[in-house]
């Protein structure tokens, strides 16, 4: 029997490895199902099959995204806040597209940004401040609380296309 994921590529330059790559990392961070129910233990049951179908659309461009599964999280202060909980599949699209820009565009940062980067953690960024107070007398303070409720994604959109020149990058980012 052929193996559905050995098939030739597509007009988008999305390969099987980086689909299995991108699911690898889904994998080790763990995480519950999305909208669709479909937990990791579930998606492995036929995990080539599930992988062919994301490699099939991403790489063709007929891939959409799910709606987001929304969960009420409570915070310690009493409050709560919302959390988006992506389908397997569309984590692993997402990670695809990110494992692919995310050395370009990590170049672009400055290193005193610690939000959201890899290899680096609140507590660097602590240690930072703590290094940076005796030196100078000002701060920059930026919270990403509610960023992506808030931002304007025409202005984030411009911010991508100054550097992501792939067609292919520029779509799934807007779905």
């Amino acid at each position: 029997m052929t193996n559905l994921f050995e098939t030739k590529s597509k007009p988008i330059p999305i390969t099987k490895d980086m689909v299995r790559e991108a699911y690898r990392k889904v994998k080790a961070n763990k995480g519950s199902a999305g909208v669709d129910e479909i937990s990791l233990k579930e998606f492995d049951g036929d995990l080539s099959k599930n992988l062919y179908k994301i490699w099939n659309r991403m790489a063709s461009g007929s891939y959409f995204p799910m709606p987001v599964k929304e969960v009420i999280i409570p915070k310690t202060n009493g409050g709560e806040r919302k959390l988006g909980i992506p389908s397997i599949s569309d984590r692993i699209a997402q990670e695809v597209v990110k494992t692919y820009l995310e050395p370009r565009l990590e170049a672009v940062f400055l290193p005193q940004s610690y939000g959201y980067r890899p290899n680096k953690s609140a507590h660097q960024a602590l240690e930072a401040v703590r290094t940076n107070v005796r030196h100078y007398a000002w701060v920059i303070d930026r919270d990403i609380k509610s960023f992506f409720d808030e931002v304007n994604h025409e202005l984030l959109m411009k911010a991508i296309d100054k550097h992501v020149p792939e067609k292919w990058a520029k779509l799934y980012i807007k779905r």
